[in-house]
């Protein structure tokens, strides 16, 4: 893993500070435009839900951005959470060395 000197952004953090702040959009106006709840999109902004897919694509339609932004934002933020918290296990793990097969 790529040694970062800080964790990766939660996609909620970027989508409250990137998205809704600079487009002046509250949290009610997008929850109704996307289909979902204010809830949903509290517990996003608040960094205390995930992005799923069926959400990336939502935001990435109403944003103008693509599918990919949200879904590697959240894959970066959870690999990173999940590598820091196993670190040490994780660090155990070898890769395979490739074995000669004999031909028979």
């Amino acid at each position: 893993m790529i040694k970062l000197k800080r964790s990766p952004s939660h996609p909620g953090q970027i989508l409250r500070e990137d998205f809704l702040h600079e487009f002046g959009i509250t949290q009610t106006e997008l929850a109704y435009a996307l289909g979902t709840t204010f809830r949903t999109i509290n517990e996003i902004i608040n960094e205390k839900r995930n992005i799923s897919t069926e959400m990336a694509i939502k935001l990435s339609k109403f944003f103008g951005t693509s599918i990919e932004l949200w879904l590697n934002l959240q894959n970066q933020y959870d690999i990173y959470k999940v590598y820091k918290k196993k670190k040490k296990l994780l660090d155990k793990v070898r890769p395979i060395k490739v074995r000669k097969v004999k031909k028979t």
